[in-house]
C-alpha cells in the first residue's frame, strides 16, 4: 500500500504544509519533472511503513512511497522511470560528528595513516612517507602529515624529534595524530614555537620530556598544541574554500548528505559562509564553532537551523577531555597501563575548569545555543552531564539537545541521567574495531573495554542515540561504521562486549533519523517519508538482510541530494 497518512498526504497533494519545526518545500502530485525509483528494495526507516518497492520524488522532496502500481500512477504517465534491479535504497546517511575542515586540511598532507586506511606500520615507514611528501613539495615551509597511530606502529610511541630530525632538520615537521589529540614535532618545529626545557606545561596540556624530565621531546597532547598550531601559516582564502569544496566528494562518496564540521574556527566559519555564499556546498554543512578556553560565548556569536547556501551554524563545541587510544581521556579509574612517562594510577586529566564549563553552558541555555561536548572519558562525562543537570533546572522547558560527543566509557548510571536531561549520545561506535585490542590489553583492560560505545545498553534505556567516524580521525565510511556497530570485532577478529552489538536497524536508524533529530532535523530528513528532502543512497546490498558479518561489504553505488545526484550513476 501507498503510504498516505492523512497530514503526509497532504504533503503530495496540497502542497503547503509544515512538518514538525521544519517548513516542507510543497510537493505535487504527477508531471514530467517527477522521477520515480521502481524494482528497488527501500528501507524507509519509518516505522509507520518500512519497507517499499518505490519511491517517487519531485522538486528534490520525496512524493510517494509504496508499491510500483500505487507510485507510478501517482506520478503520472510523463515522470521519468528509473529501475534500480533490486537494489537497496535508504535515506542519506548523516555525519552526527566529523571535521570537514580538518579533512580538507589533510588531504595536503602526508598520509601516515596505518591499515587499512593506509600504509604506516613502523617509524622508518613513516619517515619514509614524509621523505616522499617533501620531494613532492620542495618549496613547502614544512613538512606536515597526518594519521600516524602510536598504538599501531611496531615501536608502539609516538615519534619524536630525534626521528623527525632525520627527516628534516631545516624546516619545522609536524606531525597531526590520528585522534588529533597530539602533535608530534622536530626540533625546528619547537623552535619555531618557542618551546624548551623552561615552557611550562599549559593547563589542560602536556609538553612531553625526554628521560631528564626537563628537555621536550617533541610530543604535544592536547592544548598544549595551540602553541605549534597557531605558528602555521595558512593558504589564503580561495585555497581553503577550494579544499573545503574538495572534501565534499568524500563525503559524497560516502553516502553521507548531511556533514559536520564539529570544532570550526571562527576563520573557518568566516571561509564556510563564503564558500556558501558563492554555491560551492551541494551537501548540507553544520559547523560548531570551538571555544577552547574562556568563559564567555560572546555578542557576536550567532547560531541558526535554517541553511543558507548549504551551510549553517548549528551551535558550539566543547573539548572536556582527550583521546582514550592516546590515554589523554579523563578517566574514574587509572588506565592498565600508564601513559609514556606517567606513573602507574593515572586516569588522565580534564581540559576545561568546572569554572569554565559551567559559564559556557550557562550562556548557551540562556541563549538557546545547541552545545556539542567531546566526552570521551567517564570522568569528562560526570562533568558534562553534572552542570548541565543544574543549569535545566533552570530551563526546564527548553530543548536544546546537548550532545555527549564520542561517549566511549558511559557508565550505567550516566545512560540514565542522560535520559533524564534529555542528552542525546553520540558513539564513536568504530572503536571496537580499529582500537579494540588496544582498549582491551593497554587502556582500559576487559570488563570496562567490554563497556565501550554501549549501544545496547543506550536503546534498552530509550535513548536516541547516533553513531559517527569522526572523520578524518578513521575514514567516513558509514557501512564500516555500521559493521562495526553490529560485529564488534576487533582487528585481531576477536568479539569485544558482545553484549553491547546493536541490531541492523538501530545502527542504520542512528546514522540516519536518529541523527536528523540531534540536529533538529528530523521533520525534514532521515527517514524515506512523502514530504522529506529527497536524501538517498543507493547500496549494492540491504544492511538489513545480509550476513552482518558481510555489512562493510555493500558498496555505496550512488548518492542522491534534494532529488539530484552528487556522487554515482549520474556524476
Amino acid at each position: 500500500m501507498i503510504q498516505v497518512r492523512a497530514r503526509r498526504w497532504m504533503i503530495a497533494v496540497a502542497g503547503a504544509v509544515v512538518l514538525g519545526a521544519c517548513a516542507a518545500k510543497p510537493v505535487t502530485a504527477g508531471g514530467e519533472d517527477v522521477q520515480v525509483f521502481v524494482n528497488a528494495d527501500v528501507v524507509t526507516v519509518d516505522e509507520a511503513q518500512p519497507s517499499a518497492e518505490a519511491v517517487a520524488i519531485r522538486e528534490g522532496r520525496i512524493l510517494a512511497v509504496g508499491s510500483a502500481a500505487d507510485v507510478l500512477q501517482l506520478a503520472g504517465p510523463g515522470a521519468e522511470v528509473r529501475d534500480l534491479g533490486g537494489r537497496t535504497l535508504v535515506p542519506g546517511f548523516i555525519d552526527a560528528h566529523g571535521h570537514l575542515a580538518i579533512m580538507a586540511q589533510v588531504a595536503a598532507m602526508a598520509d601516515l595513516q596505518p591499515p587499512p586506511a593506509g600504509e604506516v606500520s613502523s617509524i622508518s615507514e613513516l619517515q619514509a612517507k614524509l621523505g616522499e611528501w617533501r620531494a613532492a613539495h620542495p618549496g613547502a615551509l614544512a613538512v606536515t602529515g597526518f594519521g600516524y597511530d602510536d598504538s599501531l606502529l611496531a615501536e608502539a610511541r609516538h615519534p619524536d624529534r630525534h626521528d623527525l630530525d632525520a627527516v628534516a632538520a631545516d624546516v619545522p615537521v609536524i606531525l597531526l595524530h590520528t585522534s588529533a589529540h597530539f602533535i608530534a614535532c622536530n626540533s625546528a618545529c619547537l623552535a619555531l614555537a618557542g618551546i624548551n626545557a623552561e615552557t611550562a606545561d599549559p593547563f589542560g596540556g602536556v609538553i612531553r620530556r625526554e628521560a631528564d624530565g626537563v628537555t621536550p621531546n617533541g610530543v604535544l597532547e592536547e592544548t598544549a598544541m595551540y602553541l605549534v598550531l597557531k605558528h602555521l601559516p595558512a593558504p589564503d582564502q580561495s585555497m581553503r574554500i577550494a579544499g573545503l569544496a574538495a572534501a565534499q566528494t568524500v563525503y559524497a562518496r560516502a553516502g553521507i548528505t548531511t556533514v559536520q564540521d564539529g570544532a570550526t574556527t571562527p576563520q573557518q566559519v568566516e571561509d564556510m559562509r563564503k564558500a556558501a555564499s558563492e554555491g560551492a556546498f551541494y551537501l548540507d554543512i553544520v559547523a560548531y564553532q570551538h571555544f577552547a578556553d574562556g568563559t564567555s560565548i560572546g555578542e557576536d556569536f550567532t547560531s541558526s537551523r535554517a541553511y543558507d547556501g548549504h551551510f549553517r551554524v548549528g551551535g558550539i563545541k566543547l573539548v572536556l577531555d582527550g583521546s582514550p587510544q592516546g590515554k589523554t581521556a579523563w578517566l574514574t579509574k587509572p588506565y592498565v597501563v600508564p601513559p609514556q612517562g606517567q606513573e602507574t594510577g593515572s586516569s588522565g586529566y580534564g581540559t576545561y575548569s568546572d569554572e569554565n564549563v559551567e559559564a559556557l553552558l550557562e550562556e548557551a541555555h540562556a541563549r538557546g545555543i545547541q552545545v556539542i561536548a567531546h566526552v570521551n572519558g567517564d570522568r569528562a562525562i560526570d562533568q558534562l552531564l553534572e552542570f548541565e543537570g543544574a543549569i535545566l533546572a533552570t530551563y526546564q522547558d527548553q530543548d536544546v539537545r546537548t550532545v555527549a560527543i564520542h561517549a566511549q566509557t558511559a557508565r550505567e548510571d550516566q545512560l540514565d541521567r542522560m535520559v533524564e536531561l534529555g542528552v542525546v549520545p553520540s558513539f564513536f561506535a568504530a572503536h571496537p574495531f580499529f582500537w579494540g585490542d588496544w582498549h582491551r590489553d593497554q587502556v582500559l583492560g576487559p570488563e570496562r573495554a567490554a563497556k565501550i560505545s554501549p549501544l545496547a545498553s543506550a536503546k534498552a534505556k530509550g535513548l536516541a542515540y547516533t553513531m559517527h567516524t569522526d572523520s578524518p580521525v578513521v575514514p567516513a565510511d558509514f557501512m564500516r561504521l555500521i559493521w562495526v556497530a553490529v560485529n564488534r570485532e576487533t582487528r585481531s577478529g576477536q568479539v569485544l562486549g558482545a553484549a553491547e552489538k546493536a541490531d541492523p536497524h538501530d545502527a542504520l536508524r542512528a546514522v540516519t533519523l536518529n541523527a536528523a533529530r540531534q540536529y533538529f532535523e528530523e521533520a525534514d530528513k532521515g527517514s524515506i517519508t512523502p514530504g522529506k528532502r529527497a536524501d538517498l543512497v543507493v547500496l549494492s546490498a540491504n544492511p538489513l538482510k545480509v550476513d552482518p558479518s558481510t555489512i562493510k561489504d555493500i558498496r555505496v553505488l550512488e548518492t542522491i541530494k534534494d532529488g539530484r545526484t552528487v556522487f554515482g550513476a549520474e556524476e
